[in-house]
């Protein structure tokens, strides 16, 4: 993960917002004016990823489970072919739907979008109803985890909105950060059992421009230049687990290895 982070907490600061904030100063985030018009989709996610190094796979295997960092197990979105090709639907009109080339691939270039870990060698993919199960069974006696909005992270590139999921006995210790709502305006939420995530900058560098096609009326995605680099946004899922607590691992994981050459068994 990129160094020297800012953090706020208790908000999901959208970039507008950020620009606005006086100790957000960064080179990237203020280029907006400079940046090619791309799309903002809804894209709709039913999995999450843990990616790790090899000495804290190692300590997984061992525990046989997940162990948080001061209190926290980390979690990133699963964005895939799929989660990409349901939200181009989501942008389109019912005419476009049958004559409408997909463009959404060519812009989710970030490293959200990442099939191979972003960070370490490993990483694990969980169906998200099944890790949030395992986890009301194992820390909400079987009620529902409780989700708010934690926190945004700003580092050099990447912006970063994260989600705490806690256990119904620490209402109170985190009563201060707001409840994570259905908003339709949100970077993120949560509806009918999956993350709803809507990101402002896909790209990290922007090598297309979202361009209307006046003979078709379409949209398109047009190779522009210079390419422009930019920030990039993600959403995190902070689960958080009391200390020497470990979420276990048996559950339909696969752990993939950055050279695509480890397979479940």
């Amino acid at each position: 993960m990129e160094s020297e982070a800012k953090y706020f907490e208790k908000e999901h600061l959208k970039l507008d917002d950020l620009r606005k904030r006086k100790r957000s100063g960064n080179k990237y985030l203020f280029k907006n004016d400079r940046i090619p018009e791309y799309p903002r989709p809804e894209i709709y996610v039913s999995h999450l990823k843990h990616d790790t190094d090899r000495q804290a796979f190692e300590g997984i295997k061992e525990s046989k489970g997940f162990m948080g960092i001061q209190g926290l197990v980390w979690w990133g979105l699963v964005v895939g072919g799929e989660e990409l090709r349901s939200a181009d639907l989501r942008l389109q009109t019912e005419q476009q739907v049958q004559d409408q080339q997909s463009f959404l691939g060519k812009f989710a270039s970030s490293p959200a979008f990442k099939e191979s870990p972003v960070f370490g060698s490993y990483r694990f993919t969980f169906p998200l109803q099944e890790l949030l199960e395992a986890y009301s069974l194992q820390f909400c006696g079987g009620d529902q985890p409780v989700m708010r909005v934690y926190q945004t992270h700003l580092y050099k590139q990447q912006v970063m909105y994260v989600v705490l999921v806690h256990s119904p006995a620490n209402q109170e210790q985190f009563s201060k950060h707001p409840l994570l709502t259905d908003d339709p305006n949100a970077v993120c939420c949560y509806r009918d059992g999956r993350f709803i995530w809507r990101p402002e900058a896909m790209c990290g560098t922007h090598r297309y421009e979202l361009v209307r096609n006046d003979e078709t009326q379409q949209m398109e995605a047009r190779p522009c230049s210079p390419h422009e680099r930019y920030v990039w946004d993600n959403v995190g899922i902070a689960l958080h687990v009391e200390e020497n607590k470990v979420i276990t691992s048996s559950l339909s994981s696969c752990p993939q290895l950055r050279s695509n050459t480890s397979k479940c068994k």
